[in-house]
Protein backbone atom coordinates (compact mmCIF):
# COMPACT_ATOMS: atom_id res chain seq x y z
CA UNK A 1 0.00 0.00 0.00
CA UNK A 2 1.14 3.36 -0.54
CA UNK A 3 2.01 5.40 2.04
CA UNK A 4 2.68 9.58 2.48
CA UNK A 5 4.72 10.61 5.44
CA UNK A 6 4.62 14.61 5.75
CA UNK A 7 7.63 15.11 8.23
CA UNK A 8 10.30 17.89 8.41
CA UNK A 9 12.58 15.85 10.62
CA UNK A 10 14.07 13.89 7.75
CA UNK A 11 16.22 11.09 10.62
CA UNK A 12 12.48 10.69 11.62
CA UNK A 13 10.91 10.32 8.20
CA UNK A 14 13.54 7.84 6.70
CA UNK A 15 13.24 5.67 10.25
CA UNK A 16 8.77 4.69 9.57
CA UNK A 17 10.04 5.12 5.91
CA UNK A 18 12.34 1.72 6.41
CA UNK A 19 10.45 0.48 8.53
CA UNK A 20 7.24 0.70 6.30
CA UNK A 21 9.19 -0.62 3.51
CA UNK A 22 10.70 -3.63 5.16
CA UNK A 23 6.46 -4.21 5.80
CA UNK A 24 5.70 -4.04 2.41
CA UNK A 25 4.05 -0.55 1.75
CA UNK A 26 5.51 1.75 -0.89
CA UNK A 27 6.51 5.04 1.11
CA UNK A 28 7.20 8.60 -0.04
CA UNK A 29 8.35 11.41 2.37
CA UNK A 30 7.51 14.96 1.99
CA UNK A 31 9.20 17.83 4.46
CA UNK A 32 6.66 20.48 3.50
CA UNK A 33 2.50 21.21 2.60
CA UNK A 34 4.23 22.44 -1.15
CA UNK A 35 5.59 19.07 -1.67
CA UNK A 36 3.05 17.05 0.15
CA UNK A 37 0.49 18.35 -1.96
CA UNK A 38 2.32 17.62 -5.22
CA UNK A 39 2.75 13.84 -4.07
CA UNK A 40 -1.18 14.02 -3.45
CA UNK A 41 -1.93 15.56 -6.54
CA UNK A 42 0.03 12.79 -8.67
CA UNK A 43 -0.71 9.66 -6.67
CA UNK A 44 -3.11 8.10 -4.16
CA UNK A 45 -2.41 7.51 -0.43
CA UNK A 46 -4.84 5.39 1.34
CA UNK A 47 -2.93 6.52 4.53
CA UNK A 48 -1.08 9.63 5.26
CA UNK A 49 1.55 10.60 8.57
CA UNK A 50 1.57 13.99 8.87
CA UNK A 51 3.29 16.04 11.73
CA UNK A 52 0.56 18.58 13.52
CA UNK A 53 3.72 20.88 12.94
CA UNK A 54 5.49 21.59 9.97
CA UNK A 55 8.51 24.02 9.48
CA UNK A 56 7.00 25.36 6.05
CA UNK A 57 3.18 25.18 5.62
CA UNK A 58 0.68 24.08 7.06
CA UNK A 59 -0.44 20.21 7.93
CA UNK A 60 -3.90 21.10 8.27
CA UNK A 61 -3.45 22.65 4.53
CA UNK A 62 -2.17 19.23 3.62
CA UNK A 63 -5.19 17.45 5.23
CA UNK A 64 -8.02 19.48 3.52
CA UNK A 65 -6.07 19.04 0.37
CA UNK A 66 -6.26 14.96 0.83
CA UNK A 67 -9.30 15.13 2.00
CA UNK A 68 -10.89 17.27 -1.11
CA UNK A 69 -8.40 15.17 -3.49
CA UNK A 70 -8.61 11.60 -2.32
CA UNK A 71 -11.84 11.79 0.25
CA UNK A 72 -11.13 8.28 1.30
CA UNK A 73 -7.57 8.84 2.49
CA UNK A 74 -7.10 8.80 6.23
CA UNK A 75 -4.68 10.90 8.22
CA UNK A 76 -2.67 10.02 11.34
CA UNK A 77 -1.37 12.64 13.01
CA UNK A 78 2.07 12.96 14.93
CA UNK A 79 3.26 15.97 17.04
CA UNK A 80 5.86 16.08 19.71
CA UNK A 81 3.65 18.71 21.38
CA UNK A 82 0.89 19.26 23.49
CA UNK A 83 -1.08 21.22 20.19
CA UNK A 84 -4.56 19.64 19.70
CA UNK A 85 -4.25 17.31 23.01
CA UNK A 86 -7.86 17.90 23.40
CA UNK A 87 -8.63 16.04 20.58
CA UNK A 88 -10.00 18.96 18.33
CA UNK A 89 -8.05 17.62 15.28
CA UNK A 90 -10.98 15.28 14.80
CA UNK A 91 -13.12 18.24 14.43
CA UNK A 92 -10.93 19.85 12.55
CA UNK A 93 -10.31 17.20 9.86
CA UNK A 94 -13.19 15.04 8.73
CA UNK A 95 -10.19 12.65 7.60
CA UNK A 96 -8.12 12.64 10.63
CA UNK A 97 -8.40 8.78 12.68
CA UNK A 98 -5.74 8.95 14.75
CA UNK A 99 -3.63 11.21 16.52
CA UNK A 100 -0.33 9.43 18.41
CA UNK A 101 2.90 10.98 19.92
CA UNK A 102 6.14 11.82 17.65
CA UNK A 103 7.65 8.76 19.13
CA UNK A 104 5.41 6.07 19.15
CA UNK A 105 7.26 3.19 17.77
CA UNK A 106 7.72 2.13 14.30
CA UNK A 107 5.71 -1.29 14.95
CA UNK A 108 2.98 0.60 16.12
CA UNK A 109 2.51 3.08 13.84
CA UNK A 110 2.59 0.20 10.94
CA UNK A 111 0.02 -1.17 13.07
CA UNK A 112 -2.16 1.78 12.79
CA UNK A 113 -1.24 2.02 9.32
CA UNK A 114 -2.66 -1.04 8.21
CA UNK A 115 -5.90 -0.86 10.73
CA UNK A 116 -6.98 2.63 9.28
CA UNK A 117 -6.06 2.39 5.60
CA UNK A 118 -8.21 1.74 3.64
CA UNK A 119 -7.22 -0.22 0.03
CA UNK A 120 -8.70 0.76 -3.51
Amino acid sequence: MNVLIVQNNTKLGQLWKDHLQRHGHATDIALDQETAILHLARQYYPIIILDIVLSEGSAIAVADYASYRHPDARVIFVTNTSFFSDGSIFQLCSNACAFLPRATQPDDLTAMIEHYAVVH
